[in-house]
């Protein structure tokens, strides 16, 4: 009796599903603090300067930035390259392996060029 091949789309599924969720309930927040808030003057303009979010990054409370560039950049580059992927299957490519790595390969690198940028600043 053979036994199932094993696939890794589940991962990436969840990986997926979370993006789209951050996607959902992040960007609006940062659209309307970074896009209306702040330009109406109705946010203290000392909290988003880059002195202010340096310091909040480098402090002890970074897990919370770590956390918020996680769900802010890297997720959501996870549920775009997993709909690219896709795309590409869609449109007939037939390099899944290959498209799969690139996809994926490239939003994770990303993801981390992202983490370490972060703890770097």
């Amino acid at each position: 009796m053979n036994s199932p091949k094993r696939s890794d789309e589940p991962i990436w599924w969840a990986l997926f599903s979370a993006g789209g969720v951050c996607f959902a309930v992040f960007l609006p927040g940062l659209i309307l603090t970074l896009g209306l808030l702040w330009p109406l003057g109705l946010l203290n303009p000392h909290w988003l300067t880059y002195s202010a979010l340096t310091e909040l990054s480098r402090s002890t409370y970074s897990i919370p930035a770590l956390l918020l560039t996680g769900a802010v950049v890297c997720l959501p580059l996870l549920h775009a390259a997993h709909r690219i992927h896709h795309g590409l299957h869609d449109l007939k490519f037939g390099f899944s392996q290959a498209g799969k790595l690139l996809c994926y390969g490239l939003a994770v690198l990303l993801s981390l060029l992202a983490l370490v940028l972060v703890v770097a600043v």
